[in-house]
Order: structure tokens, then C-alpha cells, then sequence
């Protein structure tokens, strides 16, 4: 698999296919670039799509100490291998740090922000703000699962009893090697739980998406940044699953956007 060196050193793997305008796919929390696949996949015919694994997962390589612009500057060395320029797509928290992305100056042509999860109104309580700091002294002591358990129930909002059965599940152990990695997503929905006022101030062209059966947090997120960025439409996808994408409503959308 290809890879690129971020400004910091951290070598980031990604893969890239089709032919056309770029899109760079951001993913989210317990994530590594298969969660985009089938979208990019449905995208290639007319897109050259870029997907990758974010730092600390997958095939890519991590460099310490943490900081949301370390990620940042990631996703700058993305779009320099799609050309220089590209439209990003983000999703859950790789959408908060899309939308951070394009504030902080990235050459980003449109913007795609798939239920990013910030948190606005009295139902959306806020994230305790020493949580990232917590799932590092689990991690530091060696608990991984602890940092996987604790991000779902405090960082994601999932019952207690539903994270026991999910800690039964085949998966678990994945989710566990990603421990590292939730201590950043925690970073970022934690000091982005609201957007910046440079992040409100973003004028590319943006589309919203949200699926038809999500959390009521989620769909209250969506609304919220589509009414506070000025350029920015709301669209809902169709489909099954929860805080999931359908690939084929997905790229409709995204090719309905670019008009």
C-alpha cells in the first residue's frame, strides 16, 4: 500500500483509485479506511477517491505528543497526493476535524460532513472535558478495554448494558487495539463538542448528511452546523443501520451536490 509522510514524520497509508475531481475520506472513531470503502468504491467511476488510515490505526504510524493539527496537517498530506487541491469527506469525528480542516485553510474544494457530532441544546449534555485525559492513564496502565468501554458509554453515549454485550462480541478485541486511537477521537469531540467560531465562519460549499435512522443527538447535530454555516445544505439518506453509511444514497447525494 502507498504511504505519505506527514510534516511531523508520522507515515500515513492510504489507498486511491478512479479517475475525476478528489474526495479524500476522513473516518471517525474505531475506524480504519474500510468504513469509506464501499463509498469511495461507489464514487471511483467519476471521483479519484483517497482513503486512508488515520494515525495511531491500521497501517499507519503515530508520533506523540497528540494534537488535533498533527491530524490536520494528515489530512494536508492526503489532499497533496490527490493533486494539491480536493473535496473532503468526513464522518462522525473525521467530519469535526473536516470542518477543522477547511478553517484552518486546507485547500478543501467542497465539504461533506456525515453526522458529525457536535453537541448543541439542553439534550445534548457536554462531554466531561477531562475524559481524553482519563483514557490515557487507562491506556498508560495497560487497560485497553477500559479505554474502549469508557469512550462508548461517556464519549458515545451508549447504555451500560449494551457495552457489555457489545465487550462479549467477536469484535471486541479490534475495537481494543484501537484504544490509542479513541484517546484522539476523544480529543477532538471533547475540545470540538461545539464548532469554533473560524469553523462557523467556513464558506465552502458544504453538504450535511445524516442517515434516516440515527441517534436523536446526531440528528440534532446535523441540523445545527447546516443553520450555522452560511453555505451548507442538509440532506438525509435513506437506509438500515444507525450511525451508518449507505453507500448508494451517499453518492447520490454527493453527485445531486456537485450539481
Amino acid at each position: 500500500m502507498p504511504s505519505v509522510r506527514s510534516a511531523d514524520g508520522t507515515t500515513i497509508d492510504y489507498d486511491i483509485a478512479g479517475s475525476g475531481p478528489a474526495l479524500v475520506f476522513v473516518t471517525g472513531a474505531f475506524n480504519l479506511r474500510d468504513t469509506c470503502a464501499p463509498l469511495a468504491a461507489e464514487l471511483a467511476e467519476d471521483h479519484t477517491v483517497v482513503t486512508y488510515d488515520r494515525r495511531g490505526r491500521g497501517a499507519s504510524t503515530d508520533t506523540a505528543p497528540y494534537r488535533i493539527e498533527r491530524e490536520v496537517e494528515d489530512l494536508q498530506s492526503l489532499i497533496g497526493v490527490a493533486g494539491g487541491s480536493a473535496s473532503v469527506f468526513g464522518f462522525s469525528s473525521g467530519a469535526t476535524l473536516a470542518l477543522k480542516a477547511a478553517a484552518d485553510g486546507l485547500p478543501v474544494e467542497r465539504l461533506y460532513l456525515y453526522e458529525p457530532p457536535f453537541r448543541f441544546g439542553e439534550e445534548a449534555p457536554a462531554m466531561p472535558e477531562d475524559l481524553p485525559s482519563r483514557l490515557q492513564a487507562m491506556l498508560d496502565q495497560g487497560d485497553r478495554g477500559a479505554v474502549v468501554a469508557t469512550f462508548q458509554m461517556e464519549g458515545i453515549g451508549l447504555p451500560e448494558e449494551v457495552v457489555r454485550g457489545i465487550r462479549q462480541s467477536p469484535m471486541w478485541p479490534q475495537l481494543e487495539q484501537l484504544a490509542q486511537s479513541v484517546v484522539y477521537d476523544a480529543t477532538i469531540t471533547t475540545e470540538l463538542q461545539r464548532p469554533t467560531p473560524e469553523m462557523q465562519a467556513v464558506t465552502i460549499p458544504t453538504l450535511v448528511l445524516r442517515g434516516e435512522p440515527t441517534w436523536p443527538l446526531l440528528a440534532t447535530a446535523a441540523q445545527g452546523i447546516a443553520e450555522r454555516l452560511s453555505n451548507a445544505e442538509l440532506q438525509v439518506v435513506p437506509g438500515e443501520a444507525v450511525h451508518g453509511i449507505d453507500p448508494t444514497g451517499t453518492a447520490a447525494a454527493i453527485r445531486r451536490f456537485e450539481g
